[in-house]
């Protein structure tokens, strides 16, 4: 009996995944250059063909990870509430996020600012301009709801800020504080001390950070 229509989008979907998710390992081990398609395959559990099918080079898989991952980065601000509750779900959404998917961050950032890949990152961004524009005029009319001075600024602040702390996370990893940076952007930004951790758990007491937890 022929697979349906709708079966057969599913199976090319998840081979799709398979072979970006394979992607991510693989650069994550080897980076740009030492990652072949082969290896890629091989950790996907596909066939060569089909990886070729969907990805000829390793150029398109690099353009569809950062796709993704812009995508992913506009629809954080896609919060409901107050100007307070949004901005909170922002910076939460953000270092939550960044939690989740620590080495997929990394891969992402060394993809951006290596040389021989940056010329991709910036073709998908000139791509995506339009919902990255509406993302920027999002914040600044967040910032505006909040009675700031110059909203532009503090959008440009905020993200300036956020991605340094993912910067430093990447670099550092687990011993990077993210969650007392988290409580330091809700006062910093007057929002109302978090009643729970990222992972939902109560907050530990606020201390000095130790030199090997400073993450500087």
């Amino acid at each position: 009996m022929a697979r349906s229509a709708s079966l057969n989008e599913e199976m090319r979907a998840e081979s799709r995944q398979k072979i970006l998710a394979a992607a991510l390992e693989v650069f994550a081990e080897k980076g740009y250059h030492g990652a072949t398609i082969t290896e890629i395959t091989r950790r996907a559990g596909v066939s060569r063909g089909l990886a070729s099918y969907y990805f000829p080079n390793k150029h398109l898989l690099v353009d569809e990870l950062i796709d993704a991952y812009l995508d992913g980065v506009a629809a954080v601000v896609d919060v409901p509430g107050t100007p307070d509750e949004r901005l909170a779900g922002i910076i939460d959404g953000v270092l939550g996020g960044l939690l989740g998917n620590l080495p997929v961050q990394g891969v992402i950032l060394s993809l951006v600012v290596q040389p021989s890949t940056h010329p991709i990152f910036a073709e998908v961004e000139a791509r995506k301009d339009e919902r990255l524009s509406l993302l920027e005029d999002s914040l600044r009319e967040l910032f505006a709801g909040r009675g700031a001075e110059d909203p532009a600024v503090e959008e440009v602040m905020l993200r300036s800020v956020l991605e340094g702390v993912i910067y430093k996370a990447v670099v550092y990893g687990p011993q990077y504080p993210v969650e007392q940076v988290r409580r330091w952007l809700y006062r910093m930004y007057g929002l109302p001390e978090p009643e729970t951790t990222l992972s939902g758990e109560e907050p530990a007491p606020v201390g000095r950070l130790r030199a090997s937890d400073r993450g500087f």
